[in-house]
């Protein structure tokens, strides 16, 4: 798959502070989730891609269209879902939508029709026509999803798509944005701060740090990386088997009542575990296999000093 988003370089300024200090790397997941603590310039990155903010060196290119000359192209390509309210007070939310998507290209009667479209698909066609000022805080999520595909987009920015929803107002968000990410062929980029929405609709994540890129991975490909790590529990294992489970590379943290912790090399599967096992009369009760969660990546790309400016691409 070709990449969706290339950053070149791409380094923006505000306020005579640099904020994106040469990002360079390529997006090219389905669903690309965007981390990073407060003021690591993610929403930066969005309005630089959005065309709100002008690069100060390098460039971005979505869908090869450089973001400097893309102009009304891009325009139309992109449905934006921003994390603040955007409302314009007094319209009604059906009305609002179909000047979002006359903004975005669509002809008048086709926005229309389309903002219609959009409002039942995101389950709020019997509430269209009210105004947006009367929706509560859940609708009003969902009304900004709408406009953001109403005109058809090929790349959809969440950013923060379920703040401030209760439970099951953002397990619903979340099943609208997988329905869209697998059936709609449209690829996501969602900004958040919750790392359980990433990881539950996500392929790949770039996280900043600093206003540079400290990590850019596929999800499970990372996974399947880094190390394994096991706990077992043992019944019957003496030095033999300590040494050998040793001189195969493991490291090992023997605790009491033949608990142990394992972690694995690369090129060394659990089953040479149980080959040493029964050759040993070892007996292993019990295995836990861990594989490391996006928490654990993303702590990983806070403490990982090695990132100097570039992801891991």
């Amino acid at each position: 798959m070709g990449a969706v988003i290339e950053l070149d370089g791409l380094q923006v300024t505000l306020g005579g502070r640099v904020i994106l200090k040469e990002l360079r790397g390529s997006l090219s997941g389905r669903s690309v989730g965007l981390l990073g603590p407060n003021g690591a310039g993610k929403s930066t990155l969005l309005n630089t891609l959005l065309g709100f903010h002008p690069p100060s060196a390098g460039t971005a290119r979505i869908f090869g269209q450089d973001i400097r000359r893309g102009g009304m192209k891009l325009r139309g390509l992109i449905g934006y879902m921003p994390e603040t309210d955007s409302f314009i007070a007094g319209m009604s939310a059906v009305r609002f939508v179909r000047m979002m998507a006359e903004l975005s290209g669509l002809p008048p009667a086709e926005a229309m029709e389309r903002a219609h479209e959009a409002f039942y698909y995101v389950g709020l066609g019997e509430a269209r026509y009210r105004l947006l000022g009367t929706y509560s805080l859940g609708m009003k999520q969902l009304a900004k999803l709408a406009q953001a595909i109403a005109h058809g987009p090929k790349l959809l920015f969440l950013d923060e798509p379920t703040n401030g929803l209760d439970p099951p107002a953002r397990q619903r968000m979340l099943r609208l944005i997988r329905e869209i990410r697998d059936t709609h062929g449209i690829h996501l980029i969602i900004s958040s701060h919750l790392l359980r929405d990433v990881e539950e609709c996500c392929d790949e994540v770039l996280i900043l740090k600093d206003g540079r890129i400290a990590a850019n991975c596929n999800l499970e490909a990372e996974r399947r990386a880094n190390r394994k790590f096991l706990e077992l529990e043992t019944m019957g294992a003496g030095d033999d088997f300590r040494r050998e489970v040793e001189e195969i590379g493991c490291e090992c943290a023997w605790l009491p009542q033949g608990r142990v912790k394992v972690v694995l090399p690369q090129d060394v599967e659990t089953d040479r575990l149980y080959h040493i096992a029964a050759r040993r009369d070892v007996q292993i009760r019990r295995l836990n296999y861990r594989r490391d969660s996006l928490e654990d990546i993303f702590l990983k790309a806070m403490d990982d000093r090695r990132e100097a400016g570039h992801g891991r691409v």
